[in-house]
């Protein structure tokens, strides 16, 4: 099959959204697929649109409109899958939910990563019918209990690492435990925080570390003993998917798609962090035996992934469309090569532009 995935892969550290195009298109490829990223091909068996957005505003190749003209024009046979990991709850907007509900009216199938999530759009009016939920998952060849420290309770080692700074990755709470390390109670505990800090949050406490990816973020991962992630409205997140697999048992908020990731892993939480930080670090070796049967990983989410591709793709065959013979395919697949041309460029002209910043 030949795949186009709407996303170019960003190298280093960046959002849940880019690990997943990283691990789905290294999926695909070991199986004999051919992937591409943009819609300059007449023969694309299955688009995968992941962020309607705009290039300016995120890393997508294409939108909901350039597929709708390819279906049009080009392919009317396309199968078009879209996936859904955005929602105006997690970053206080106003504007998300809508334009994700419009863009999907170009997919035959819409694929969410928690049921939470999938609820926000049920209630909006997306049809049910043509969605599901595939959970997520990290790269066990990465992210596993290989050289995980041991549990000492000289020095309890908690951690956690977000790529964004936004407000709703759970800073308030950070910073209550970074109060709660001056009490002498809690002389033996530690905090690492891994990823960006807003410019107004000022720990005391904290060890802080700059954006780590692979092998280097797990490495410091399996530092530490407990995962702390006090993340609002997430619809499902990476951050405690890494931390799990490497065998850390979860103090989590009690919010958005991450209990569907992490319950019986760890512990809860809402308007008492000081009692659950506690019972977790009482019950320690009950939830990290638990671990060793947490069910997502990269290799699980790929295969359903790919399952409900195939199942979406024969449906679409069966309908019988034929092709619609179109003198504008032609001026259609020039228009994209030159779209991927130009946004060649911006990313080049964008890097160079930075890296006279870096020099100055």
């Amino acid at each position: 099959m030949k795949i186009s995935i709407g996303s170019r892969i960003v190298e280093g550290p960046w959002g849940g959204g880019n690990l997943f195009v990283v691990n789905f298109k290294n999926f695909l490829i070991e199986n004999g697929h051919e992937v591409i990223h943009d819609l300059c091909d007449k023969d694309i068996d299955i688009i995968l649109l992941t962020d309607p957005r705009s290039r300016k505003e995120s890393s997508s190749t294409f939108n909901h409109i350039d597929i709708n003209r390819y279906k049009k024009y080009v392919n009317p046979q396309v199968t078009v899958i879209q996936r859904i990991n955005e929602c105006d709850e997690r970053k206080d907007t106003d504007f998300i939910n809508e334009f994700y509900l419009e863009a999907s009216k170009c997919a035959d199938h819409v694929i969410f990563v928690s049921e939470w999530l999938r609820e926000i759009y049920l209630n909006i009016g997306i049809d049910e019918k043509k969605t599901s939920v595939i959970m997520s998952g990290a790269d066990e060849r990465v992210f596993n209990k290989k050289d995980l420290v041991n549990f000492d309770n000289k020095k309890i080692k908690f951690v956690t690492h977000h790529w964004s700074s936004h407000s709703n990755k759970g800073f308030d709470i950070y910073l209550k435990f970074d109060e709660l390390l001056s009490n002498k109670k809690y002389e033996n505990y530690q905090f690492t925080y891994i990823g960006n800090v807003p410019d107004e949050v000022s720990f005391e406490n904290v060890h802080v570390l700059n954006p780590l990816s692979g092998l280097e973020l797990a490495k410091e991962i399996k530092n530490n003993n407990i995962y702390l992630t006090a993340s609002r409205n997430e619809p499902s997140g990476n951050h405690h998917i890494e931390a799990a697999q490497c065998g850390l048992p979860i103090l989590y908020l009690n919010s958005g798609g991450i209990p569907e990731y992490c319950e019986g892993f760890g512990v809860p939480f809402s308007d008492d962090f000081e009692v659950k930080l506690n019972e977790i670090v009482n019950n320690y070796e009950l939830y990290k035996q638990n671990l060793n049967n947490y069910p997502f990983s990269s290799i699980a989410m790929c295969e359903e992934f790919f399952d409900r591709f195939k199942n979406v793709y024969v449906e679409k065959q069966n309908t019988n469309l034929k092709t619609k013979k179109t003198n504008f395919s032609f001026f259609i697949i020039l228009f994209n090569r030159c779209q991927k041309l130009f946004s060649l460029f911006n990313i080049r002209q964008s890097l160079k532009n930075n890296l006279k910043k870096l020099y100055k």
